[in-house]
């Protein structure tokens, strides 16, 4: 029940739309700290009523009894832990199997329609094929499929050594001259303005990847956190069942 009315307030606190909603690190602490309250609740009230339901040791050292409901109230919360951990390992195996099938039925596809070993090739592989065959003149006869194909490869092998190459540059200008007419000049304009906004898209991934980093850390801290808590309270919560329980003849 509490695990349902996070997962609702934290949906209603999130929104699709640019800068509204909560921030990705709001919203994983706000998970975080929600976490530990259900750890805390849920695990308290297991092992109270652990300690509370066990039958009661006749001549027994009370410390003896001290700790052995401790440890129920310990096993109750590992219990609990394991369970949900299969539930949820069962879940993201389902999702995993989904996503593997669909992977291998495109690419299944894609290998039945290639047509060619140059379709199957890595992308450093077909940049290389692309330097070896090409000419001192871009071909303008050339389908507009094949020049943004080669034109794409031109730019991630760019952004994978981290600066294209000059030659790249100029071939790409002459490409750009040859099929629009534009002048020499602006067609390099043109390359170098593609090439800088290239650069800033793959930066703005970086930084979403970095959030996304940051995050996933927060979230694994809290989930440790929480945890530790859990097993902590639930040891506690079954000590005190188990002292009120012994307190009645």
């Amino acid at each position: 029940m509490l695990l349902a009315l996070a997962a609702g307030l934290g949906l209603a606190s999130v929104s699709p739309w640019r800068n509204a909603g909560a921030s990705p690190v709001a919203f994983t602490i706000s998970a975080g700290i929600s976490l530990i309250v259900i750890q805390w609740l849920s695990s308290g009230l297991g092992g109270y009523v652990t300690g509370r339901l066990r039958a009661k040791w006749v001549a027994t050292h009370t410390d003896e009894v001290f700790f052995r409901d401790t440890a129920h109230g310990f096993l109750s919360w590992a219990v609990a832990s394991v369970i949900g951990a299969i539930l949820l390992g069962s879940a993201v195996t389902s999702a995993i199997g989904t996503g593997a099938t669909a992977a291998a039925t495109v690419a299944s596809g894609a290998a039945q329609g290639a047509g060619s070993a140059a379709a199957q090739m890595l992308p450093s592989q077909q940049y290389s094929l692309d330097t070896l065959f090409r000419g001192t003149k871009p071909e303008a006869a050339a389908s507009n499929a094949d020049a943004w194909a080669e034109t794409a490869r031109l730019l991630a092998n760019g952004l994978l050594a981290g600066e294209m190459p000059a030659a790249d540059k100029a071939y790409l200008a002459q490409m750009v001259a040859t099929r629009t007419g534009l002048p020499p000049a602006e067609a390099q304009k043109r390359v170098d303005d593609a090439i800088a906004q290239a650069k800033a898209t793959e930066n703005a991934a970086r930084q979403a990847a970095d959030v996304a980093r940051k995050s996933a850390s927060i979230a694994a801290i809290f989930t440790a956190l929480a945890m530790l808590i859990g097993a902590f309270v639930a040891s506690a919560a079954a000590a005190l069942g188990g002292n009120q329980r012994d307190e009645y003849e």
